[in-house]
């Protein structure tokens, strides 16, 4: 009897296993990825780091030259990627200048997607202060654009509180079933995979549908890691992230996160309701990488070690 209920156990890790690889590579499937202008201008070729078909965002950076967020599109485009440009509402002027930039992305590069955020600016340039007055425009859908992202922040935002974020999530449900717009949200990356479950379950009570794309780090330094989280005002993660690491790691240590992907599927498996569909990663300079990190999770190439909190790349 004791060697039949062994039997038993170990068929039930195994299948535990077997389904959290398989949420894993699901998650992604259709991986997201950032890079900035000045990265994309020294890939020579996208394709000989990710899948044709990859939606690529194009980060923005304050005071850039849009051209070079241009350039970024057009050889994404050219190169078979989805060029996905950040708009920030602060940063821009008013709706000529959007029609503009608009016209501009769609001529140039047939941009179909964008990423919408505030920007972080502390007082706008001009006429649009919160991404809900750019959606209100109706210029994006006038301008091709299908697929509308929009920052989702489970740690909070340094620049809006958390009663304006949750009316802002409520307008931009609203916005996406009016006007059948496929609106989905990409977090702020993070260090602790808990409060984001939580965050997931708390704004789905309170009415959210769409898509969760959840964001993730690159393979990069715990000091770079460190770096980035204070510059985007990430506390409870950056707590975790020195916790975790700070004692065993060196700082100049690369890390992926494995651990928090291991803790979504984790949580997917458990929550079938789930909204988080997705994974989109900010490799923070290490694109190449990352993207071949992403590659081999998105194709299955890999296992489950340590209890299965880490992964290890078959390839």
């Amino acid at each position: 009897m004791d060697g039949f209920v062994q039997g038993m156990k170990q068929d039930s890790d195994v299948h535990t296993e077997i389904d959290l690889k398989a949420v894993i590579t699901s998650l992604f499937n259709s991986f997201s990825i950032e890079v900035t202008p000045r990265e994309a201008a020294r890939i020579n070729d996208f394709r000989e780091h990710v899948p044709e078909g990859t939606s690529v965002y194009v980060a923005w950076l304050q005071g850039s030259d849009i051209s070079h967020t241009v350039d970024a599109c057009v050889k994404l485009r050219s190169q078979g990627m989805v060029p996905v440009p950040h708009l920030a509402a602060r940063a821009i002027p008013g709706p000529g200048q959007l029609e503009a930039l608009l016209a501009l992305f769609q001529r140039e590069a047939a941009v179909e997607q964008v990423l919408l955020i505030g920007g972080g600016l502390k007082a706008p340039v001009g006429d649009f202060d919160c991404t809900m007055q750019v959606l209100e425009t109706g210029l994006l859908q006038d301008y091709g654009i299908r697929k509308i992202g929009v920052a989702g922040h489970p740690e909070g935002s340094p620049d809006i509180d958390d009663g304006a974020l949750a009316i802002a999530l409520k307008q931009k449900n609203e916005y996406a079933q009016h006007t059948n717009t496929e609106l989905y949200i990409v977090t702020q990356f993070f260090f602790d995979a808990a409060p984001v479950m939580a965050w997931e379950r708390e704004i789905r009570s309170q009415g959210n549908r769409l898509a969760i794309h959840a964001g993730l780090h690159g393979l990069v330094s715990i000091a770079t890691l460190i770096k980035y989280a204070r510059n985007c005002g990430i506390g409870p993660s950056l707590r975790a992230l020195t916790g975790r690491y700070g004692r065993v790691l060196a700082l100049a240590s690369e890390r992926a996160p494995d651990e928090l992907v291991a803790e979504i599927a984790r949580s997917r498996l458990r929550d079938s309701g789930s909204r988080i569909e997705n994974v989109h990663l900010f490799p923070f300079g290490s694109f190449k990488q990352t993207a071949r990190w992403a590659g081999a999770l998105s194709r299955g190439e890999f296992r489950l070690v340590d209890g299965g909190r880490q992964l290890s790349l078959l390839t």
